[in-house]
Order: structure tokens, then sequence, then C-alpha cells
């Protein structure tokens, strides 16, 4: 495996609220994460450091994560631990109304592959030189697209595109969908905020990625470069690991 991570605050926001993750175990696990945060006074990325370094250090104090399912409730019990951490923070600090934070988390084993996510960050899996997006944005024009509301093609464009639905502290429960990755021939996982994604078309990203001439690095950079190029209206951050690395 070949692992690289980058955040780039972009070329129109003062500073950086994303935070962003790969780690090893001493099993030869691997975690991913890729948070985007969001709230007034510099406190995005308060909550989103909070959900990568709570992560990363209850990662890092596992042998393993052992079983599927094992794998399935840490997510679940430490997301809802943050997601309290996250309100408390909000609560006690009187400058951080609207704290808040999306994620994205791809957990990778011997055995098994899973994503976790809440609110607009994305993760994909590429299998043989294609690229598939594996979870599911939580955000309104997707819910109007689900209801039959709007096309696809309608909610690229719609002004309320980015308003989301779901997002640690935003509210005292939260649920992450969990998605595993059955067919364990693929060739490489990313994680990615939406600063990549509204930047760039799929299309665009997928050809970056299967470029064999380019190192994991070099891809990361360029993708970072093209999301600038066009603008860089948004924090990007990118998390990608690929088998056989370069």
């Amino acid at each position: 495996m070949k692992a690289c991570y980058m955040t780039d605050s972009g070329r129109v926001r003062s500073h950086n609220e994303d935070s962003v993750t790969i780690l090893k175990n001493a099993s030869d696990e691997y975690l991913l994460v890729v948070a985007d945060g969001m709230g007034g006074h510099r406190k995005g990325e308060v909550a989103s450091s909070i959900v990568v370094s709570r992560l990363g250090k209850r990662f890092n104090e596992m042998p393993s994560v052992g079983s599927k399912l094992d794998a399935v409730n840490w997510l679940n019990d430490n997301i809802n631990e943050i997601n309290n951490e996250i309100l408390e923070y909000g609560e006690e600090n009187i400058d951080s109304k609207g704290l808040g934070t999306t994620v994205v988390v791809a957990l990778l084993t011997k055995t098994y592959l899973i994503f976790g996510n809440i609110g607009d960050s994305s993760g994909f899996v590429i299998k043989h030189n294609k690229l598939h997006k594996v979870t599911h944005d939580h955000t309104l024009v997707n819910l109007l697209v689900d209801a039959g509301n709007l096309t696809e093609d309608e909610a690229k464009n719609h002004p309320k595109k980015n308003v989301l639905m779901k997002a640690l502290g935003a509210a005292e429960k939260v649920d992450l969908d969990v998605f595993e990755v059955i067919d364990m021939d693929f060739d490489g996982i990313l994680l990615c905020s939406d600063g990549l994604t509204n930047m760039l078309t799929f299309e665009q990203i997928e050809k970056v990625l299967i470029d064999d001439e380019l190192e994991a690095e070099e891809k990361v950079e360029k993708l970072i470069r093209k999301c600038n190029a066009r603008g860089g209206n948004d924090n990007i951050s990118v998390a990608y690991l690929i088998r056989n690395g370069e």
C-alpha cells in the first residue's frame, strides 16, 4: 500500500476548516478520515480536528479493529461520542454557535473494507481504472433527487446544493451511514471533502487517478492544483490509498 493525504485552504477561504489523516496500525489495518468543518470564528477546524484526532487516537490504541461487526460498532460508538464532545464544546464556548463538521471514514483490513459518512464528504474506490462512489451525500438536493423532485443534472447546479441534512454537532443523536465494499478487488481508496467534488467532475478526478505516470503524491497534488485553477472556492482535502504503490 502507498498512502498520501493533503489539505489546502483553496483560493477563496482565509483559513482551512478541513482535517484529514491516514493511519496504519500494528495489524496492517488502515484508517482514512476526512472531516470538513463549519462554524463561525474559525471553529469549523475545531470540530473537524476533534473528529480526526479522536478517531486517530482510538485507532492507534487498538492492536486490531477486529471483525467487520466489531469495526462497525467501533465506528458508531466513537462517532456518537465525538458528536457529544462537539456539542459540549459548542455549549461551553459562547463564540462557537453553529460548530459542526462532516465526516467520511474508511476502514481497511485484510478481509474487509467499510466506509462511513455523515454529510457531503465523499468516499470512492478505484476498480479497474474506474472511479466508483461508495458513500451517499446527506444534502437537500440528494433528498430531492431520491424523492423524484429533481433530476441529477438539475441537482448539480442547484442554488441549495450545499445545504446539509446531517452533520456532526447538529443534533444530539447521529446515525453514521455504513457501506461495505463486497468486492475486495480494488486498486485504491479516495476520500475527499466537497472542495474537490464541487470543483472537478468524477471524470476529471478519475483521469488523474488512473495516470500511471504519476506517483500517489503527485496525483493528490494535481487534484488540488486543478481545483485551485478552477477558482478554489472551498478548502480541499484528499486522502488517497493505493495498492502496490507506484
